[in-house]
């Protein structure tokens, strides 16, 4: 991947345009994702009655910090397709969110709309980040061919997904 702002990791920079390996942040990103992405799952759909203000700054300082680094490594005509696909997607969002909660015995209609925000958005920024692994994983971000198969095939996977719950 190339990287699209100067960043320092480790104490080493990165210069804005150089290669730069997935391996790197990957993994990272989908340990750490997931845990916070997990917890503003619990927060939000729990039975602790939280407290809407903290779910959203609990959320909402996280979000803001993962969209600043896939500003860093994706670029801003990445992630502003991110947030575009993801309104157009947000019925599917939702029926994914309603799935994983009726795995609790649970429906994303007993929930205010407020209260789905912050883990819809979760779901939108991990959902990117496999997008963007696989094209990294399959050396196509680059290759105009192969990245045209792995979109459709990343496309018929959701589709798929989202018939079959």
């Amino acid at each position: 991947m190339k990287l699209n702002s100067n960043i320092t990791i480790n104490g080493k920079p990165y210069k804005n345009g150089n290669n730069f390996s997935g391996f790197m942040i990957y993994p990272f990103f989908f340990v750490h994702m997931l845990a916070f992405g997990g917890s503003g799952f619990f927060i939000a759909y729990s039975d602790l009655n939280t407290d809407v203000g903290f779910l959203y700054a609990h959320g909402g300082i996280a979000i803001f910090v993962y969209t600043i680094f896939y500003l860093t490594f994706f670029g801003f005509d990445e992630v502003k397709w991110m947030f575009i696909n993801s309104a157009l997607g947000l019925l599917g969002i939702y029926s994914q969110i309603d799935w994983i909660l009726s795995l609790f015995d649970r429906k994303a209609s007993e929930f205010p709309w407020y209260v789905h925000v912050i883990p819809f958005l979760y779901f939108i920024l991990y959902t990117f980040l496999i997008r963007q692994a696989l094209l990294d994983l399959t050396k196509s971000r680059d290759n105009v061919g192969r990245k045209r198969l792995v979109e459709f095939s990343y496309i018929a996977a959701s589709v798929a997904f989202y018939l079959a719950i």
